[in-house]
Parts: C-alpha cells; sequence; structure tokens
C-alpha cells in the first residue's frame, strides 16, 4: 500500500481520485465524460448491427470500448511513471482526461538518453499490450462479443503506440527529435523548439490526409474523422506552441537583467512632501525610503498629478503612493535564473531596484519581465 502526502489526500477539483499505482495517485478528469459519450453514440448503432439481440446494451459494450482505451491510456502512462522512478525521478501524480493522460513529475536533472527513454516506455507498453490482445484472439471465439472487444482493445493499443510514437511535441515520441537536438547542441530547450515545430507540421500532415487526400480524390471526407481531427489537432498544435514559447522563455532567462529592464528612480525619504517629489528629474520615479535605507513605497504619478499646487508643500508624498511588499527590491546586478528566483520568491508586482551603493536607482515590474520572457520585447 502506498503512503500518500497531505497534498494527495485533498480532493481535487473536477477529478475523481482512481487510487495509487506504483506509489503514484491516479486521478480521472470530468472531461474524459466526453470522449465516452462521443464513443459511445459513434460505436453503439455498429455494435447494434452486428449482434442485434443485445438491444439496449449494444451502448453498453460500446461504453466498453471507452473503459479499455481508458486502460491502454493509464497502462502507457505507468510505464512513463515507472520509467521516471527507475530514474529517482520524483513522479507526482497521473491524470487521465480527454486527450488521454498525461504524468506528472517533479523537479529533475535529465539527459537526453533518459529522457527518450522515459517518453517511449508508453507506446512500448501498448505494443506489448497489442500483442497479447492478438495472441488472445487466436483462442478467442471469432463471432463472438468477447472476440470484438479483444479486436478494439488490440486496435486501440496499437492506435495509441503508433500514435504517441509520432516525432513531434507533445507526443511522446517528440522526445526523439528533442533528445537527437538536445545531444547535438547540449540545449534542451533548442531541442524543445525543434521537436515543437516538428508537432505543428504532424498536425498540418494529419489535417492534409483527412481532408485533402479524399477531396483530390473525388471523394467526401469521413465526417467522423474530421471531428476527431479537429479534437486532436487542437490538442497537438496548442501543446507544441506551449513547449515552443515555454523553451523560449527559458533561452531567454540567462540574458535577463534588472538593470535592462528597469526603469529609473531615485529615492526620497518618507518624510518628503509631494512639492520635494516634484522637483526630482523629468522621466524619473519617485520610491519613498524608510529611516533604515529600506524602499517602502513608489509614489503613483496620477495621484502625484492630482495634488493642488498649494498644498504640494503640505501633502506627504506617502499619500501619494503605492506601499512595496516588504522585501520587494532586487539589485541592478541581479541577473538571469536568480533574479527570476528571487521575484517568485516576493509577492507584488513591483520591486525598487537597488545600485550597488545600496541607493535607489530604479523600479523593476513584474509585467515587464513576463513581457520580456514571453516576446522578447519590453512593453
Amino acid at each position: 500500500m502506498s503512503h500518500d502526502s497531505l497534498e494527495d489526500a485533498e480532493p481535487r477539483r473536477g477529478m475523481l481520485r482512481l487510487g495509487s499505482l506504483i506509489g503514484v495517485p491516479v486521478y480521472l478528469s470530468w472531461s474524459w465524460s466526453l470522449i465516452a459519450l462521443f464513443v459511445v453514440v459513434l460505436f453503439g448503432p455498429q455494435v447494434q448491427r452486428l449482434f442485434p439481440e443485445l438491444g439496449a446494451g449494444a451502448y453498453g459494450i460500446a461504453f466498453l470500448y471507452a473503459v479499455l482505451l481508458l486502460v491502454s491510456v493509464l497502462v502507457h502512462e505507468l510505464a512513463h511513471a515507472a520509467s521516471a522512478k527507475a530514474f529517482r525521478w520524483p513522479t507526482t501524480e497521473i491524470v487521465l482526461n480527454l486527450w488521454g493522460g498525461h504524468t506528472q513529475f517533479g523537479n529533475f536533472q535529465a539527459t537526453p538518453g533518459r529522457s527518450l527513454v522515459t517518453a517511449l516506455s508508453g507506446p512500448a507498453a501498448n505494443v506489448l499490450l497489442a500483442l497479447g490482445g492478438q495472441l488472445l484472439m487466436t483462442q478467442a471465439d471469432p463471432g463472438g462479443v468477447g472476440s470484438l472487444l479483444l479486436g478494439i482493445f488490440t486496435y486501440a493499443n496499437w492506435l495509441v503506440a503508433i500514435f504517441n510514437a509520432l516525432p513531434g511535441l507533445p507526443l511522446d515520441g517528440g522526445r526523439i527529435v528533442e533528445s537527437a537536438v538536445w545531444a547535438a547542441t547540449g540545449d534542451q530547450d533548442k531541442g524543445t523548439i525543434a521537436a515543437g515545430w516538428a508537432g505543428r507540421v504532424i498536425v498540418l500532415a494529419l489535417t492534409a490526409g483527412v481532408v485533402l487526400v479524399p477531396l483530390l480524390q473525388g471523394r467526401p471526407p469521413d465526417i467522423p474523422l474530421i471531428v476527431i481531427l479537429v479534437m486532436v489537432g487542437y490538442f497537438l498544435w496548442s501543446g507544441a506552441t506551449e513547449s515552443i514559447r515555454g523553451a523560449q522563455l527559458r533561452l531567454r532567462v540567462p540574458s535577463l537583467t534588472a538593470a535592462q529592464l528597469m526603469l529609473p528612480a531615485i529615492g526620497l525619504t518618507n518624510t518628503a512632501t509631494v512639492a520635494e517629489v516634484r522637483t526630482r528629474p523629468a522621466g524619473t520615479l519617485a520610491v519613498l525610503v524608510g529611516p533604515h535605507g529600506l524602499p517602502e513605497a513608489i509614489v503613483d504619478e496620477s495621484a502625484l498629478a492630482a495634488v493642488p499646487d498649494e498644498d504640494a508643500g503640505s501633502v506627504p508624498a506617502a499619500a501619494a503612493a503605492r506601499a512595496l511588499t516588504q522585501g520587494a527590491m532586487v539589485r541592478a546586478t541581479d541577473a538571469g535564473r536568480p533574479l527570476v528566483d528571487r521575484l517568485a520568491g516576493v509577492e507584488g508586482g513591483e520591486y525598487a531596484v537597488l545600485a550597488p551603493d545600496g541607493a535607489v536607482c530604479g523600479v523593476l515590474r513584474q509585467a515587464d519581465v513576463v513581457e520580456w520572457l514571453t516576446t522578447g520585447r519590453r512593453r
């Protein structure tokens, strides 16, 4: 019996916990019911034509189609989890959903070879199930319901194995491209970008196969197949795009510096008046500093402008300022991953930037950092 952490014991919104296998919690998302409904509606009438004596029970057999597909996906994800555990990678959960499923890992150090082994262990498990299904089919009554279900199970596993082995992210086969580029360049993120683009090419190839080929042959495309293509194509394209964006972001992190993105600012004592703030150099923000030299607030330009001139000498600048979160400050020399970790560790969207001598020299906004990491441009 596995030991569950407190986090594992807490209910997950929209998910049913099925239990734990090889020490990994397994969850079933409500979205799986959509694919189950689709399978029942699509295949129920076909089963009824094959076995009219079943009546409405044919739809129950069709539902078993969906369950067998779910089992195939579960074994696929368990193979990922088992491989990860063999490499001592923390495996936090398995989630089965509309798109099949995914295995969630914690932080770990990977190599191209280990990443490839872990990714391809899933399709390999489905190949073994498919071969086992074919072996059992030789012993089953060829005209019975059992043979039909064995055939579906075998077909589902071949489908899951072949589809996931396609060489493009977010599919497991995308790790082939990623690992090859990673090994050649020494940079995993460059491999991820290449595999993400390969995933987009796969979507275009599937679209051509399902839509263009039938049209060129003078026959209409298969509507149920187009419905499946839309669902699968959306999943693949969005997953590939997310992989590319994430890798591009990580590639930009090393060149990120606080000095590069900060807005110029000067520090003033927290007893300064609005009139004193207004004498600062044009285009410079004002940061109010406490008696111990720690930044406390940033003067709001709109609130500053709203103070009448005749009151500027008596109104404290603190009345027109936004308080900073405690510890919301960075050094102008902070850069790369340490800077990102620092920003992530302090709540708030603004940070005072300190020069090497400890004086305030700028203001760094979290939104500017996110924009630069995401697009390479400053807001």
